[in-house]
């Protein structure tokens, strides 16, 4: 290739870089002029302030009964009638269902002969003892003799107290066949109908008492040291969604179960009204604690975001939380820096501060450096 020939490349070289240049100024300028022409994204702020924010352990369980009481039948023999049913409100010693107790019922009538016979006996030989006790005082009676009727005597009055005794056995085990409530309360089931056998060991009933109800539930051995009894709890049910309601933590259980490493945790709740029903399943919110005088965010308003980061040298799941505030009419993206999280609330310990302007409505919608206008509740610009 010769001078001219390297003359002209050279020359063709420098004005395509001319062009390009050319080219990423004219880009540049379209880009300008489309983020000058980007339509704000409509929002409504707060402004950021101090408060104060709930510490809370949150677990689930069902609930029971304060006190559940299992009436059994001593007597396995056919049901004969009921008296009350599920719900009926019953009074200690109330007869709730009698048991067919045929056979006992012949025990007592032989009982009751039995004792007469040896009432009788002893009768008998009583008059028979006075009369030797007299005639061994005149010493018309032998020592032999006399001593033979009060061997007697003392036999048939020995037969009589044992007929005694077993007539009160059979007359206890008759009174069985009534079954009675052991405390006052509610008949929470029943498990047999009239005419069903009864088995001692499955009971005929269970009576409750609902005046309180209370939700048994296990706390890990890291949240067994923020638990203390007397602490403030509410409950919530799927029955009543729009309504919770209010307990006290009322035992810790001393020992942990060495499988779980978790302990027995009891909330007692007032039930007046019985809406609580033993049975029912219900998220349980303990109280731990307040933080008070802190930079406090909805947590709905935050967008969340989980990374997988390098803490200490090991990979550990982080869960961060980010904010829009508003800037010159720009939104601004910030990570909080978080002190506690609570299905409602953020405590905040920096990422933001007091006054900033808080993105609350909108927030999805933006991305950093979007110009932005703010609405009132009503919907007009202001």
């Amino acid at each position: 290739m010769d001078e001219g020939e390297l003359v002209m490349l050279k020359i063709s070289k420098i004005i395509l870089s001319i062009l390009f240049i050319l080219g990423l100024f004219s880009a540049c300028s379209d880009s300008d002029d489309e983020n000058s022409n980007t339509e704000a994204v409509p929002v409504q702020v707060s402004i950021v302030k101090l408060g104060t924010v709930s510490q809370v352990l949150t677990y689930s369980g069902d609930i029971h009964a304060e006190y559940e009481v299992k009436v059994f039948s001593k007597i396995p023999d056919r049901i004969e009638k009921f008296y009350v049913d599920e719900g009926d409100p019953v009074k200690k010693g109330q007869v709730i269902a009698r048991v067919a107790a045929t056979t006992i019922e012949q025990g007592v009538k032989q009982a009751e002969a039995a004792k007469m016979a040896a009432n009788a006996q002893e009768a008998n030989l009583k008059v028979e003892f006075d009369r030797a006790k007299r005639l061994f005082a005149e010493s018309a009676m032998s020592q032999q003799q006399y001593d033979a009727i009060q061997t007697q005597y003392e036999a048939a009055k020995a037969q009589a107290e044992q007929a005694q005794a077993g007539l009160v056995s059979v007359k206890s085990q008759l009174n069985d066949a009534e079954l009675t409530a052991p405390i006052s309360g509610i008949v929470g089931q029943r498990f047999y109908e009239e005419g069903d056998m009864a088995n001692p060991s499955m009971p005929v009933v269970s009576i409750v008492q609902m005046e309180k109800v209370k939700i048994v539930f296990d706390a890990t051995e890291e949240d067994l040291g923020k638990l203390a009894l007397g602490q403030e709890a509410t409950i919530k049910v799927r029955s009543y969604v729009n309504q919770t309601f209010a307990g006290t933590v009322q035992k810790i259980s001393p020992v942990l179960d060495p499988q779980t490493r978790m302990a027995k945790i009891e909330v007692l709740i007032d039930n007046p009204n019985y809406l609580l029903k033993p049975g029912m399943y219900a998220e349980v919110n303990v109280t731990t604690g307040l933080l008070s005088d802190v930079i406090v965010v909805p947590r709905y308003v935050s967008i969340e975001s989980t990374t997988l980061e390098k803490v200490d040298g090991e990979d550990q799941v982080q869960k961060n939380y980010y904010v829009y505030t508003v800037e010159n009419g720009n939104a601004k993206q910030k990570k909080l820096d978080t002190r506690y999280v609570n299905h409602k609330s953020i405590a905040v310990n920096g990422g933001i501060a007091i006054g900033d302007t808080l993105v609350i409505v909108g927030q999805n919608n933006l991305r950093d450096g979007l110009p932005v206008s703010i609405i009132s509740d009503n919907g007009a610009t202001l």
